[in-house]
């Protein structure tokens, strides 16, 4: 669904992402981790076309995106959960889903999202900037299933969330891909939450990928000393 290949990705004279290469396959949840400033959201903004590249490919369903704006890639199948959120606080929650609507077939909000947050039903009509941020978390993943993407990117979901909403989140992404054709990439600190979602894991260090592992081989000590500083 995803095929990445020799991305890289520089602000200025530095060299942030070098030259990475990775696949991820429909109904699969890839993790990438690693500690700040090693490159992850970097990374995704680059998938998502908010940074250009200086070279590499990045296909979706075999369809290359490189070159195209954020707004065309979105039209041809990825979305985009940032860190932090990034909700539109004086709309409602309603409006807020509503803009994810613009390159969807159907110009409704699916009956599928609110059963994944039924908070959302409930407080659809309240001002985004009134949620909390774990309900603004899930108002976010809402807002991006609404494009009816194949590919869903999650900027460090669990940043700022109480844990109780965090095995909500990963209920919900587990319930998404049970449902949808669909790969979702997160980027996480929180191995734990990791561990819950996803299939495979990718560590990131200075721009590359130095560790793979399948969850159930995961060796979490390893990890572990990877993700502290």
């Amino acid at each position: 669904m995803l095929k990445v290949e020799n991305l890289a990705v520089s602000y200025g004279q530095s060299q942030i992402i070098r030259d990475l290469s990775f696949e991820a396959k429909p109904k699969e949840t890839l993790a990438i981790m690693g500690r700040n400033g090693m490159g992850k959201t970097t990374l995704f903004k680059a998938l998502m076309g908010v940074l250009p590249s200086k070279g590499g490919k990045v296909a979706v369903a075999d369809k290359d995106v490189s070159g195209m704006p954020s707004y065309k890639r979105v039209e041809n199948g990825i979305a985009f959960v940032p860190q932090g959120r990034m909700i539109f606080p004086t709309l409602t929650v309603l409006e807020n889903i509503e803009t994810g609507l613009e390159t969807a077939k159907v110009k409704q909000v699916s009956d599928d999202i609110y059963a994944l947050f039924p908070v959302l039903f409930d407080m659809r009509k309240r001002k985004g900037g009134n949620l909390s941020g774990g309900q603004q978390q899930q108002l976010a993943i809402a807002r991006a299933l609404a494009s009816e993407p194949k590919v869903l990117l999650l900027d460090e979901p669990t940043e700022g969330i109480q844990p109780s909403i965090i095995k909500d989140i990963a209920k919900a992404l587990n319930e998404i891909r049970r449902m949808r054709d669909i790969t979702i990439i997160v980027s996480e600190q929180v191995l734990s939450f990791t561990l819950e979602v996803a299939d495979r894991l990718l560590v990131i260090e200075r721009g590359s990928f130095v560790h793979e592992d399948l969850r159930a081989d995961v060796d979490a000590a390893k990890i572990t000393a990877y993700l502290s500083v």
